[in-house]
């Protein structure tokens, strides 16, 4: 009696292992499958419906997208300058307006709220046609400089939106114990507030440099053209027919992706 106690225990304290076990090896599955045809479909040479592998395997494709001549690898590091300029940027305004926004109370509290997030619910292609007339009086179309600007348009809400949960999480009375301890305003920021919202702030950082990693549209509208982007050279090359070169940018593309979600990861147990 028990023996059989105890092995009903076991296989109580065991299905719910197994059962997460299951729902994450399909969940792997269907996120893994697309991954795998991009990858199998960058390396085919000939496939063609309805074979269900390619016959002929070749490295073409990756030769070419690394190469120079073709402009990929300079639109790649094009890309990540603007994003990682974006998430800085980002991080700078959404810091401060953050912790107002989670830890003050004022009139208008509210309203302010609901201006932040307009920019989330709008489409940024809306604010970039009313940035558009502007930019061109200063001269900042066609530039980095622009695109970087017009970035920040969906991408600093997102980040004040996040770090405003971290906010609401810390205890300014920190601040004041170490103010009365004899601390600077700098010593303060950097060894109380900072390590407190530091998790909060790499998970920012990661979607701000994901938004501006995946901008098609306000890219095209703001860069005319001359700002060649990652993005913009997929789309050409999906609309150009050659399915193997485009496979192999989507999976460059979609590595940062990846990447970020790895790093942020490590952040959401102590966001938790």
């Amino acid at each position: 009696m028990i023996a059989r106690d105890k092995s009903a225990k076991y296989l109580r304290s065991v299905r719910p292992g197994l059962a997460d076990l299951f729902a994450s090896v399909v969940f792997a599955s269907f996120a893994g499958l697309p991954l795998l045809l991009l990858l199998l479909r960058s390396f085919s040479k000939n496939w063609f419906w309805p074979d269900i592998f390619p016959h002929e395997f070749s490295l073409r494709s990756w030769m070419y997208i690394f190469d120079p001549a073709s402009g990929i690898p300079a639109a790649m590091g094009v890309s990540v300058v603007i994003a990682l300029a974006v998430a800085a940027l980002s991080l700078a305004i959404s810091v401060p307006a953050a912790r107002v926004l989670a830890l003050e109370e004022f009139s208008g509290k509210r309203f302010c709220i609901l201006l932040l997030m307009l920019p989330v619910l709008a489409p940024p292609l809306a604010s970039a046609m009313g940035l558009h007339a502007a930019f061109l009086k200063i001269g900042l179309t066609d530039s980095i400089l622009g695109v970087v600007l017009v970035h920040l348009i969906p991408a600093a809400p997102y980040c004040t939106l996040m770090l405003m949960s971290s906010f609401s999480n810390f205890d300014p009375d920190l601040e004041g114990q170490a103010r009365t301890l004899g601390a600077s305003p700098k010593a303060v920021f950097w060894h109380v507030t900072l390590p407190a919202i530091a998790p909060g702030m790499a998970v920012a950082a990661g979607f701000a440099f994901l938004v501006s990693w995946s901008q098609y549209l306000v890219t095209l509208f703001i860069g005319g053209g001359r700002v060649l982007t990652l993005p913009m050279l997929l789309i050409a090359m999906q609309r150009g027919g050659d399915a193997a070169a485009t496979a192999a940018i989507a999976i460059i593309f979609l590595a940062p992706t990846v990447l970020v979600l790895v790093v942020v990861a490590r952040y959401l147990k102590p966001l938790s």
